[in-house]
């Protein structure tokens, strides 16, 4: 082996470890308790952006040490049902105001991958969630890839911002 292939083979090894090293700092950044802030909807036909909640989106994800995540966000304007017992159609106004799941979670690239265990909409346990996220100073956006709006069918990106909670 010459001088110059030694040499390009340990730059490479090192190029290597060192993305390695990125993705595991990515990952290490993820762990903890993060606060939603915004949850918006763009609608890839039109360019639109819109909230996806009536009101203030309410809501925390973790990301442990252990692979696992866990999530609930609520729209703030949900409403107290009237009695202790909520009406069918007070409890069908709650269910289609959240969305909450536990599971494990992978991280590839720029992508994280959460897997439901369990969830409060039974078509998303055990599939995999694909969030491509980026880091933008404090905040953490995770963005679903393009797919139906669930509450306009119209294609869009979701795209929620989430700060850590400290």
């Amino acid at each position: 082996m010459t001088q110059h292939m030694m040499l390009a083979t340990i730059l490479a090894l090192q190029a290597l470890g060192a993305s390695s090293a990125a993705v595991a700092d990515e990952k290490d950044k993820l762990v903890g308790t993060w606060k939603l802030i915004s949850a918006v909807s763009e609608d890839l036909s039109t360019g639109q952006k819109t909230n996806i909640y009536k009101g203030t989106p309410v809501g925390f994800i973790t990301y442990g040490t252990d692979g696992r995540v866990m999530t609930i966000v609520v729209d703030s304007v949900r409403k107290k049902p009237a009695a202790s017992v909520a009406t069918a159609a007070e409890a069908e106004a709650l269910f289609r105001s959240m969305a909450a799941y536990a599971g494990t979670y992978t991280v590839k690239g720029n992508q994280v991958t959460h897997v439901p265990d369990v969830s409060w909409n039974e078509t998303w346990t055990g599939t995999d969630q694909i969030r491509d996220y980026r880091f933008d100073g404090e905040h953490l956006l995770l963005a679903t890839a393009p797919s139906p709006n669930p509450y306009t069918g119209n294609m869009s990106v979701r795209t929620l911002v989430w700060e850590k909670v400290k």
